[in-house]
Formats: C-alpha cells, structure tokens, sequence
C-alpha cells in the first residue's frame, strides 16, 4: 500500500473528560494527549488521522456518514452509546467503511452491562483496556486489516 491511508477517530460522550474522570479507569492523560500520541506514533506507512468527538449520538451519526466517503478506516469509542445505541451500530454498517471498536478501559472487567457491545460483531476488531494505547493498536489494527483486504 503506498497511498496515504485515511483513518478517522470518533469518540463518543464524556471521553472529553478523559484525564478528570475516574483516572483510576482511564488514566491521567486528557483526550487530547492521547490523541497527540496517535497522531505522532510511527505506524511504519504514510497515515492521515483526523478526530472527532461529539457527547450527542446524532452528531456522530452526522460524522460517520460524512466520513464513510472519505476515510479509509474508522476507529471509534463510542462510550456508553456501545452498549445502547442501534442507531450507531446502522450507521456503521451503512458507511461500509471498515472500523474498530476500542475502549481505554477493559468493559469486560466492568459493570455487567458494559459488557454488551451493540458494535462488536460488526467491528474489524475490538480492542478493550489498552489503556492510552488502545487508540495506536486500532489503527494498527485497521492498516493490517487494510493491507491484506485492499490489495
């Protein structure tokens, strides 16, 4: 693959208060931050990322049928709209655009409903408690899934 590979972030509601809540669950580093680290990670190949992040479900919405045409990848942490929104889940289906669910913190380890994931068994992978680097290991994950399925 020589193009430039386009991936898209989309982060769901209260991950702008990443950093101030709970940093017990998902660290001291802001939104931000960690989105610095993804954007200056040496992935090996020539990546464009571009973030979104949005505490209303129609606005992500909005955002994943405006990148379906755009990105070639779309990493997305959905926050609590992963375990309740069928809305979310039609839309990525929709877009056709190849994506991966990621969370900071392991949901599996967590509260009983939070382990339900109305994404996942449409998801290219699913990547849960990797903490700050769960954002770098999706892309990873989206540029293999990439380079052996658009060859």
């Amino acid at each position: 693959m020589s193009k430039i590979i386009k991936i898209h972030i989309i982060n769901g509601p209260n991950l702008n208060l990443t950093g101030m809540r709970e940093p017990g669950i998902y660290g001291q580093k802001s939104l931000d931050e960690i989105m610095a680290l993804t954007r200056n990670y040496n992935y090996g190949t020539s990546v464009s990322i571009t973030e979104f992040q949005s505490n209303c479900e129609g606005a992500i919405i909005d955002e994943i049928q405006k990148e379906a045409s755009i990105s070639d990848f779309i990493v997305i942490n959905a926050g609590g709209y992963t375990h309740t929104s069928v809305a979310l889940r039609d839309a990525l289906v929709a877009a056709e655009t190849p994506f991966c669910e990621v969370h900071i913190s392991n949901i599996f380890a967590r509260e009983e409903f939070r382990h339900k994931s109305m994404l996942a068994d449409k998801a290219v992978s699913v990547i849960s408690g990797g903490g700050e680097m769960t954002y770098i290991l999706g892309i990873i994950a989206g540029i293999s899934y990439l380079k052996q399925n658009l060859k």
